[in-house]
């Protein structure tokens, strides 16, 4: 009760390691003061940016859901504090790195490894939905690993994959010529195809930046959010059931080289959805069914009535649901004692470098420091929006870093941020 009392400050917490970069903060292992052999990922975000970005209300739904679904597969908001310049999230320390990792690692993964997966993703999202949330960014950068391999739901609500209200809206395809354009792109790798095995390897090789850049990747996104007519919460399944072809097919259902044209092909789902010779002749009926049963209209949806048609499809039939999480994980991160970040990418660290004149374990990084993404605790990389943007997201009034404000002014900061005050918070 006195900790939870008690003002909080990164004070309490000794840094250890840089593990992510962002366009506004950055992620940092740190040993907790008061309980020395607590360490913890702290979330560090800067004020004057997010706001100029127009991203304060996605930080503060992903603040509000941590704070409010407290579940064993999801990760666990510890702390969260502020001051005049940064917001700070403290959460439990995963070590595992995400299951994009794991999946540049191992490329596809076998029927029972997805399984286990898609089964602790299945828990977590029936515990966002319980809450009444929608996440809405299940991919794989956002499912992350312990220690014993078992997975955890991160990110909610502070990015968003690509900007829907931006995109044209989507139609069923209109035209041969349209139609054949996309069949160009699809990537069914045959043996006398070179193009598709060629964009094939292209994506396999640039699969995490793809994922973050400026665009961003609409893998995952369901035809009803492209479409703008209305999405519930069926529109995660969609996106669990696009990770379970990707885990177990070696590439996302839709992959095109240009996301606009991948956008295309999840609304025209019925045309484009193949699976390749490979998969055919190796993945049971049970997968090939629960995979179509996802990534179809959501009138016919599984999960579009109620949880239970996922829970007790045939795919999960060997699935124990009540100790799921308490069996043995078919994969163990590789891990050599508790600072071992090998399951993530290596960040120079020039603020801990200037405190204590050198880095953890005696190595710097080659990484450029200018890095726009997280890994692991991940968020999307947001470049500078434009003036119209920023005057949309303002409603017309200067925002404090921008054209509008000077950005150094902390009074002008702290009360265009009023609206969002975390607080202390601990569980």
């Amino acid at each position: 009760m006195r900790l939870q009392r008690q003002r909080l400050s990164m004070a309490d917490f000794e840094p250890l390691k840089l593990i992510g970069k962002g366009a506004f903060g950055e992620v940092r292992i740190c040993r907790d003061r008061n309980n020395p052999d607590t360490l913890v990922a702290v979330k560090k975000l800067k004020k004057s940016e997010m706001v100029r970005r127009g991203q304060v209300d996605h930080v503060k739904a992903e603040r509000n859901v941590l704070a409010e679904v407290q579940h064993y597969a999801i990760v666990k908001l510890m702390y969260s504090f502020q001051d005049e310049e940064y917001l700070y999230l403290v959460m439990e320390y995963l070590p595992g790195g995400d299951l994009m990792t794991l999946l540049i690692r191992l490329e596809i993964l076998t029927e029972d490894m997805s399984r286990y997966y898609l089964a602790q993703t299945v828990l977590a999202l029936e515990a966002i939905h319980a809450a009444g949330y929608i996440h809405r960014d299940i991919k794989p950068d956002n499912l992350l690993l312990d220690a014993n391999g078992r997975m955890k739901l991160s990110d909610f609500g502070l990015c968003k994959p690509v900007d829907v209200q931006s995109l044209p809206e989507f139609t069923a395809v209109s035209s041969a010529k349209e139609e054949e354009a996309l069949k160009q792109n699809i990537p069914i790798v045959t043996s006398g195809d070179q193009r598709q095995k060629e964009q094939l390897e292209h994506w396999k090789a640039n699969r995490r930046k793809l994922a973050f850049s400026t665009v961003g990747t609409p893998d995952y996104i369901a035809p009803e959010i492209l479409m703008k007519k209305g999405y519930g919460m069926e529109c995660d399944w969609w996106s669990l059931g696009a990770i379970a072809f990707e885990m177990m097919v070696g590439f996302p259902p839709f992959y095109s080289d240009d996301p606009m044209t991948t956008c295309r092909k999840i609304v025209n789902h019925k045309t484009y959805l193949q699976f390749t010779p490979e998969a055919e002749a190796t993945l049971s009926p049970a997968a090939k069914d629960f995979i179509c049963g996802l990534l179809c209209d959501v009138n016919s949806r599984l999960g579009s009535n109620s949880i239970d048609e996922i829970k007790n499809h045939a795919f999960f039939k060997r699935i124990n649901w009540k100790t799921l999480y308490e069996s043995t994980a078919p994969y163990h991160p590789a891990l050599e004692h508790d600072l071992d970040t090998q399951n993530f990418e290596s960040y120079e660290d020039d603020e801990l470098d200037k405190a204590s004149g050198r880095y953890p374990q005696g190595q710097k990084s080659s990484r450029p420091v200018a890095d726009p993404h997280f890994v692991g605790y991940t968020y999307k990389n947001f470049d500078a929006p434009s003036r119209e943007l920023l005057d949309k997201v303002a409603g017309g009034a200067p925002i404090p870093g921008g054209e509008g404000g000077s950005g150094n002014d902390v009074s002008e900061l702290q009360d265009a941020f009023a609206a969002v005050e975390f607080g202390n918070f601990s569980i």
